[in-house]
Order: structure tokens, then sequence, then C-alpha cells
């Protein structure tokens, strides 16, 4: 059945009411799992704890669920096709399937979603409230922050929370999630979290300072745009603007350093409104990398991670300002050319997105802010190449996968507004990698996972950063919070093989295999055998590192060279005895008789999983 926006809201609010008559004369109001954040990460995280069955209260501080995906960032962060799984594929793969079913298969809507990819921000939060919604253990509280945290022996035993009218409710959660941008509960709670740099010898890592501090990464909202009249609305004056602030565009623009106001990387410009496309003709502004002017503030968030919420208003209203004010000034000033000026002006905000805020995304993109520091902390060397192979270092734990580069927009700026530059940015391609379960697990709270605010350094967790990959960090919290409680174990004893295979199940990946998605026949054989490390070492590793597929538009290339498994290809000597000692490493029987790759992958699969009583050779649901 399909839902609006009117009748999910609906939904909502009886959702809503539900929980305060549970909450009623004070009585606490208990639940298996809670969740903190209704980010992508902790909606992945509800939807999955779900399937278990398990009662989930998902609470959101503000008044729009999605995070960033229906705040504006809606040019996905990945890099291909391939490299797409679990809750991200589904979730679009649902936002596909409302672009075909709403303009047609063969529409432009559908042609530019980008296979689900690229919804607006107000398709994507239709979308996640129809997914929370076809799940009625799962219970919705929106506007309503954290207040206070009590632990006893190392477990979250009751958390509060108030909302505006100057209400509140206690809860007593059995697992706690902390799914929220700025690791809010996990340091309510006492857990270990770092904010800022690391030292370049802490880790060993390339990227990062000499010296440790507490600069995090730049800040930007994602601003929604369109050139089409119908559904084009003014941008807003800030109060403060003042054009002294921007005047150093003008002899920019005059020598010819920037020939239009907004455009994408090929020639100059000054806000970046990506490609490709998004439905119904709008775009997604972004921030310049390593532009002479920027939207993000690097040095001016440095309070925000641990601010309280004025704090964090006052941030973000300065960089509301700012960039408001950017586009007022290309758009008016007549110190401009006035060609430049004109083609500026037929930009503005989406009539159609962000009605309740004056059509302006409410959150704004933290890209980085408290980082708990867990069982295993994520860096640049998890990124890098294991020697010898096209593969990046192997991790039999691993619960997600990543491919998206070291990405940071700076940490500070030096100089002038416009005509300085950002410090502390940089870019670097890696090869896809594996995350192990320990990053999203405490030392010692034994009731909390945190799948965003996720245990790694500064540089590792700007590889990490990215709804798709805190989706499958999300996804898979939600799987061993369901684990936890069945076996009525600490998170930290979650059975991870165990965890794996539900990941699979569900269509997640643990391993990256570009000729081996999500639904095919073999994906679930595929991802076990590579989980005892059986793909590292079959493929050289690239001339140059970070090598990608062909470029096709924007940052999405076609598959990452060195990466598929070739089923069908044979199965040469050379390979052959370099599984067979595997195998026996790991205590699995050695197929008799294999021609192919596929012939013995399946075959090592299928006896492995008959001696444990388990014939199954296919993922459980028979592909995504």
């Amino acid at each position: 059945m399909r839902m609006n926006q009117s009748s999910l809201g609906t939904v909502f609010l009886i959702l809503l009411m539900s929980v305060f008559a549970s909450a009623q004369a004070g009585e606490p109001v208990s639940s298996d799992v809670v969740i903190y954040g209704a980010t992508p990460a902790g909606i992945a995280a509800a939807l999955t704890t779900a399937e278990g069955q398990r009662s989930v209260l998902l609470i959101e501080p503000t008044a729009r669920i999605g995070g960033m995906t229906t705040h504006g960032l809606s040019h996905s962060d990945f890099h291909s096709f391939e490299s797409l799984h679990g809750p991200f594929l589904k979730f679009s793969q649902r936002v596909l399937k409302h672009y075909e079913t709403t303009y047609g298969k063969d529409s432009e809507q559908v042609r530019d979603c980008w296979r689900g990819t690229h919804g607006e921000p107000s398709a994507n939060l239709l979308i996640f409230q129809q997914m929370l919604a076809e799940k009625p253990s799962i219970r919705i509280l929106m506007r309503h922050r954290l207040d206070g945290v009590s632990v006893e022996d190392h477990s979250i035993t009751t958390l509060t929370f108030s909302n505006s009218g100057g209400g509140s409710v206690t809860i007593q959660p059995r697992i706690v999630i902390d799914a929220s941008y700025e690791g809010d509960l996990l340091a309510a709670a006492g857990v270990p979290y770092r904010v800022g740099r690391e030292a370049r010898s802490e880790y060993d890592e390339s990227l990062a300072p000499e010296k440790a501090d507490g600069q995090v990464q730049g800040y930007n909202f994602r601003l929604c745009m369109t050139q089409v009249p119908k559904n084009r609305v003014p941008v807003p004056i800030p109060k403060n603007y003042d054009r002294n602030d921007y005047a150093a565009l003008v002899p920019l623009v005059k020598a010819d350093k920037f020939r239009s106001a907004f455009g994408y990387p090929g020639r100059p410009f000054v806000l970046k409104a990506h490609l490709p496309i998004l439905p119904n003709r709008k775009h997604d502004i972004n921030d310049v990398s390593k532009g002479l002017v920027r939207l993000s503030m690097p040095g001016r968030n440095q309070g925000y991670a641990e601010g309280d919420l004025a704090t964090r208003r006052r941030i973000e209203q300065e960089h509301l300002d700012w960039q408001l004010g950017l586009i007022h000034f290309v758009q008016t000033d007549p110190a401009l050319p006035e060609a430049f000026r004109k083609e500026a002006a037929t930009w503005g905000l989406c009539r159609d997105e962000f009605a309740d805020t004056n059509h302006i995304p409410p959150q704004i993109y933290v890209r980085e802010a408290r980082r708990m520091v867990g069982l295993r902390v994520y860096t640049e060397a998890d990124t890098e190449y294991a020697p010898n192979d096209a593969r990046a270092r192997y991790h039999p734990d691993s619960i997600a996968v990543g491919e998206y580069s070291h990405n940071c927009h700076g940490t500070s700026h030096e100089g002038p507004k416009i005509g300085g530059r950002h410090t502390g940015e940089f870019y670097k391609g890696v090869t896809p990698y594996q995350i192990p379960y320990g990053v999203i697990v405490p030392k010692k709270m034994r009731n909390l996972l945190v799948p965003t605010a996720c245990s790694a350094s500064h540089v590792g967790f700007c590889t990490i950063r990215l709804e798709p990959i805190w989706m499958s960090l999300g996804g898979a919290a939600g799987h061993a919070a369901d684990m936890a409680l069945e076996a009525n174990v600490p998170v930290q004893q979650v059975d991870v093989k165990a965890l794996q295979k539900r990941i699979w199940s569900h269509g997640g990946a643990t391993i990256h295999v570009s000729d081996v998605p999500p639904g095919h026949a073999d994906f679930t054989a595929v991802q076990w055998w590579a989980g005892h490390g059986g793909l590292h070492g079959v493929e050289r590793a690239p001339a140059k590192p970070g090598a990608r597929g062909k470029h096709i538009v924007s940052q999405y290339f076609e598959a990452f060279p060195g990466h598929a498994a070739i089923l069908d290809q044979p199965l040469d000597g050379k390979l052959r005895k370099r599984w067979t000692a595997l195998a026996k490493e790991h205590h699995l029987p050695v197929p008799a008789e294999s021609a192919t790759r596929g012939d013995w992958i399946r075959e090592v699969f299928h006896q492995s999983n008959t001696q444990l009583g388990n014939p199954k050779t296919t993922d459980e649901d028979g592909g995504l």
C-alpha cells in the first residue's frame, strides 16, 4: 500500500502517542533496543533490529528523520554501483521504485535518480517513513533530546529525554545504539572518545598532522536549488548581511578566476552544483574542494562537537548566514559583471522542498564531531593495500565494506575568507576496504553500539564518514543488538561469524566482490570464502595506488579493478594449491574435483555447511 506524506505523518503521530501513553504518571518506558538519532545509520539499525521482532524505540532530537540524506545531501558518496549493498542498496532500490511508480519507468525522473541513489530530499524522506511504518515493532519519538544517562556495572540502565514543551520521558533499555552524528549519548554515558586530530606518530598515518590538536573537519549546509522558474524561490538575505564580507570576490571574477557562480569541476565556479542532476531538475549545492571561495568554515565549528544547544545553533546560523550571503552577493552585487549576476540569479531554493523551514534544510552537515575510542580504532592503514595485493588489509571480523576516498574538506583556515586556503585538507584514493566489528563496540560498556560516531582516527574517519557506509554499520549494529539479546551476552561477546551470516542473508557484504552482488546465487558462498581470506592474494595491486575503473561521470566509476571473483574462470594449479592450503588452515574440507573457481567455492561451502548440519548454499531469502 502506498502512503503519502500526510498519512505517514498520522502513523508517526499514533506511534508517538503510544510512547507518551506508556509514560503516564512518570512511569519509565521499557524497550529492547533504544536508538538515539534517526540518521540513516539509526534507521538502518531500527529496521534490522525489528527483523528480530524486538521492540525498538527510535528517538530523534529534531523534527525530521533521515539525517543528511533528507537534509540536502542527495548526491550520495560512493564510487561504483558494484560497491552498493545492504541497507543503502535496499533504500536506493525503494527510491528507484518510487520514481518508476510516480513518473513511469522511462521518465526523466527515473533517469536522474541515478538508480535511486540520487533522490530528492522529500523523496528520500518519504521512503524512510514508508520503511519504518512497515515495521510495527518500531516506535518513533520526535523532537526529544538526551537529558541524562544512568550507568551501573558498565551498562546503561536508564535514559532521560526532554522536549521543547517541557515534557520528559525516562526509558529503560536493554541495548542502546548511539546513531547520532555528534556522539552525544556515548559521551553522556562516559564512554571514551576523541575530538580532533591525532599526531602522525600515534598511528603512523601519512595524512595526519605532526602534532595532535582539537581540529575537526569543516561543516556546511547542503542546499537544494533549482533553475526551474515555477519551482524557484528567492534566497533570503541574512539579517546581518554585509557586502564587504564578499567584496574580495569581485577582482577574482574580473580576473576570470570564476566564470560562473554555479558549476561543476571543468570550469571555474564559486558554488558546486553537483552532477548528475537530481530528479525534477534540482541540484545538491556543496563546498568546492581546494577552492578560493568555500562554503565550509573549518575553525568556526570548533565548539560544535561538545557545545550545548545554544552553541550549536549559533555555529549553524553563522554557517548559514555565510552561505546565503554569498549567494545573495553573486546574484545582486552591482560590482560584479552583469552577465555573471544574471546567470547566478537563475538559481533559487526549491519551492517543494523544506516548506516548513523556509525551503532551507534545518540540519547542517556535521562531517565529524566526537569519535568513540572503542575495541578497534580504524586508521589509514586499514585502507591500504595488503602486500602485493589488489585488496586492502584483510579483516576476518569485517561487518561492512567501504570504497570511498580519504576525504577531508579542511580543519582550519589561513588568510582571508575569500582568497585564503583551508589547511588540513586531503583527498587520497583507496582500494575497497573492510571494516571490523570492533569499530562500533565500546571497550567496556556492555549494552551500547555506536555506528556513526564510531571508533576511528581522524584520518580513518574521513573515509568511513559517508551515509552508505554508516547505513551498513547501522544495519550491522541492529543485527548485533538482536544477537546480544538473544544470547544474553554483552555486545563485546557477540559471535561475529554468526553476525556475518546474518549480514549476508540480508544482502550486506563484508568484502567487496564486484561481480557477485547481493541477489547472486553464489553471494553468500563467495562472501563466506572471502571471509576466510580466499580472495586475498589473487590479484596484484595496480601500478597506480587507488586506481578505479573507467570514469563515468562526477565521482562515479566502473567497478574497481582486481575485485572480481570471476567464478567461471578455470582454477589454475597455483590458485588451487593456495586455496587447498587455506582450506586446511581453517580445517575445511578440500574439494576433490573443481574445474573453475566457482566450482571450488560452491563445493567447499556446501561441504562445510553440510558438516555443520546446514546444507543450504544460498542466502536465506534467495537474494535481494
